[in-house]
């Protein structure tokens, strides 16, 4: 018998590693139509609250869908003229960072040459073949380059398509998935549907204010320690902060790296360091608790590890959507009886409710 429960094991034990393998490749081959599929859920969500409240006051659905859609798209086209004007001056500002590191760059050589096996003359042959590139492929370079500029842009529309058929005939695929369900469960396929949303949305609002006022805290301190392009960079680190932990070690990093890249000064360094100590310690004990607050109900280990898995599947846009489609599907796992074991797992409550 024990035999028989051992092999029982092993057998469900290696079909749920070739499952969650083939599942992860599925994911990650499915990425140009899940990707923008579900980031278009995700800011409709956001917006869904003033949809509502046009549609109220006496707003037609469409023409609310339409405003919403449209106010998303004027609000990303503007982030990235901003991002490019930001990135137009760091590239004026090249030679002069150049110019800055050179000795730094220097030093570092002679630093390695006199404490490591590696040769001036090793270091000298992989910077001259790291730049050298064959001038037949610069064309298909350049056609690559090309390709995926039209493609960005592609998905980029189709994302706004999306969210503005989610917003209008969102009745309809709610309508639809109350119907996959008998009579006696729909009430309750209701009440997990409204609460998935809800809880979505007053995270997804919290997090993109709690944005705002960090790109403003990091704009003060960088700008004041004298950072170069601050507002772009203040912008990156505060966007960087949608990666839970993660984030705010990226963001710093960029901060510290592009202040010493263009003044090369150690001021310059300490100043980032204070800023982001400064910001660190308002994001934790009064940013986050007062405009995030509580609104997912993840463990923090299972936080960190569907970060890492939505990396390793699609890049940073899975980082971003990492957590409020973990926190959708934690919801739905603890008002499923069968899989009640699983939502408590992911869940950090002791004793989650169904």
């Amino acid at each position: 018998m024990e035999t028989k429960g051992g092999k029982k094991i092993l057998f469900y034990s290696v079909l749920g590693i070739l499952g969650c393998y083939f599942l992860f490749l599925g994911l990650a081959k499915a990425k140009v139509f899940l990707a923008p599929f579900l980031t278009a859920v995700i800011l409709a969500l956001v917006v869904l609250p003033l949809c509502r409240k046009l549609e109220r006051n006496g707003t037609k659905r469409a023409v609310s869908s339409l405003i919403n859609t449209f106010f998303l798209f004027i609000l990303s086209i503007g982030f990235m003229a901003l991002f490019s004007l930001q990135m137009k001056s760091m590239v004026n500002d090249w030679p002069k960072i150049k110019e800055t590191m050179k000795p730094k760059i220097e030093q570092l050589k002679t630093f390695v040459v006199h404490n490591t096996p590696i040769s001036r003359e090793k270091l000298e042959l992989n910077k001259n073949s790291s730049l050298i590139s064959p001038a037949s492929g610069q064309g298909t370079q350049a056609v690559s380059f090309l390709s995926k500029i039209i493609s960005f842009f592609g998905t980029y529309l189709l994302v706004f398509i999306y969210i503005f058929f989610l917003l209008n005939y969102r009745q309809r695929f709610k309508e639809f998935l109350v119907r996959l369900f008998p009579d006696e469960k729909r009430e309750k396929v209701k009440k997990v549907t409204h609460k998935s949303a809800t809880v979505v949305q007053n995270y997804l609002v919290g997090k993109l204010i709690l944005i705002g006022l960090l790109a403003v805290v990091y704009s003060i301190g960088l700008g004041i320690s004298g950072v170069s392009n601050f507002i772009l960079v203040s912008i990156i680190a505060a966007l960087f902060t949608l990666i839970p932990y993660i984030g705010n070690i990226i963001g710093l990093v960029l901060a510290m790296a592009f202040g010493y890249l263009t003044s090369g000064e150690i001021s310059v360094l300490i100043g980032v360091i204070l800023t982001f100590t400064v910001s660190q310690f308002l994001e934790s004990y009064i940013l986050q608790p007062y405009v995030v607050g509580d609104k997912v109900d993840l463990h923090p280990f299972f936080v960190i590890l569907v970060v890492v898995i939505g990396n390793a599947v699609w890049g940073i846009i899975g980082m971003i959507l990492a957590i409020p489609v973990t926190a959708i599907l934690t919801i739905i796992l603890l008002h499923v009886t069968p899989l009640h074991p699983f939502g408590f797992l992911l869940s950090k409550k002791s004793t989650p409710n169904c």
